[in-house]
């Protein structure tokens, strides 16, 4: 199972809008095929796995990080496959709680005589792929909210800069993120503060889309992440009352525009993920500022946070989450499944939002 984890793990990213998964082969204790989904989300781990088996699967046992799907779309159900392989067992990492697969590949894997044994290694399989469960869940992409900042909480010096505050081993991690999810976030005043490009580098990896929140239009077009050569476009979010105006400026270097609801002057964050849900996306990386950050936080949308804290002292500087006022200490968010390691000279902080009561906040000024 943890060689099936490790295939759906390198191909993090990559699936979209399909799941993840990694499917290990063995008869008579040794592997005889092993497959993951491919780009794009088809053919599915099962069925590359199955293609290298060949005959050997029968009588096999297969390990499969996720419940084998029983749907027909435009491959058929790798259930179905399973079964008709002649494989005597399936191990399973965890369930699929899409609807039309949910128990139903495990009845047909039952149906057919073949034993089934569920929640091997569940927690991590479950991680694995949680961007796709919260998106079958809630219809919107899992957010993972990424912030690198100083020993006393600051992601900018007074006048600004921020580069870097976090090391290089810290900076190459957050590369990898990008690589793994389907866009990375950030607001207009990031754009104008560090100029970013917002794609990924390192060997191999691919860009995400690259998404900026600007809903007052600030971000000039010369700037490099609508100027980057990229294989991902870049999309800029502003209100209805701008849309017109953000077309025509933005026309000349092909930069999609989509226009959400806002809320006082705020673009309305939670419909933001709906619309990136209904384009199959799983998981968005949202690297800030500290508006957004507060924002992000406050509308619900973020389900992950990782805070590389360096060690350095700045002072005055810029607070890394603006825009939320908890009136008292019981009212803050809480974190689940903490944990803290160290990459490079950083501490890592990583958590997961506990599904409390959200703090009453004011919603701060544009």
């Amino acid at each position: 199972m943890r060689e099936a984890l490790a295939l759906a793990g390198s191909m993090l990213g990559l699936t979209t809008p399909n799941p993840t998964v990694g499917c290990v082969i063995v008869r008579r204790g040794k592997i005889v095929g092993r497959g993951a989904t491919s780009a794009g989300g088809r053919p599915h781990g099962e069925a590359n796995a199955l293609a290298q088996a060949g005959s050997r699967a029968r009588g096999a046992t297969a390990y499969v990080s996720l419940e084998p799907c029983a749907h027909f779309g435009q491959t058929p159900p790798c259930a179905n496959a399973l079964a008709l392989a002649g494989v005597a067992r399936v191990v399973i990492g965890c369930g699929d709680p899409d609807p039309r697969v949910k128990g139903r590949g495990i009845a047909i894997l039952k149906r057919a005589g073949v034993r089934v044994t569920m929640d091997v290694l569940r927690d991590e399989a479950t991680r694995l792929n949680e961007g796709f469960i919260t998106r079958v869940l809630h219809g919107r992409p899992m957010g993972i909210l990424k912030l690198a900042m100083s020993l006393d909480g600051r992601i900018a010096a007074e006048g600004g800069d921020s580069q870097w505050i976090s090391s290089a081993e810290s900076r190459a991690l957050v590369h990898r993120w990008r690589a793994e999810c389907d866009a990375v976030m950030v607001g207009a005043g990031t754009v104008l503060a560090d100029n970013p490009r917002l794609t990924c580098r390192i060997a191999g990896g691919r860009d995400p889309v690259r998404v900026i929140v600007d809903a007052n239009l600030r971000t000039p077009p010369t700037v490099r992440v609508y100027r980057q050569r990229s294989t991902a476009p870049a999309i800029v979010v502003t209100t209805h009352a701008n849309l017109a105006r953000a077309q025509e400026k933005y026309a000349r270097r092909g930069v999609e525009v989509i226009a959400i609801a806002d809320e006082g002057g705020q673009i309305a964050l939670d419909q933001l993920m709906i619309e990136f849900g209904k384009r199959g996306w799983a998981r968005v990386l949202i690297e800030g500022g500290a508006h957004l950050a507060g924002s992000a936080l406050r509308s619900g949308i973020v389900d992950r946070v990782a805070i590389f804290v360096a060690p350095k002292i700045v002072g005055a500087g810029l607070p890394a989450i603006e825009g939320m006022h908890s009136r008292k200490i019981r009212d803050a968010i809480q974190l689940a499944e903490f944990s803290a390691r160290l990459v490079g000279s950083d501490w890592l902080l990583e958590g997961k939002i506990s599904p409390r009561k959200r703090p009453r906040t004011r919603r701060p000024r544009s």
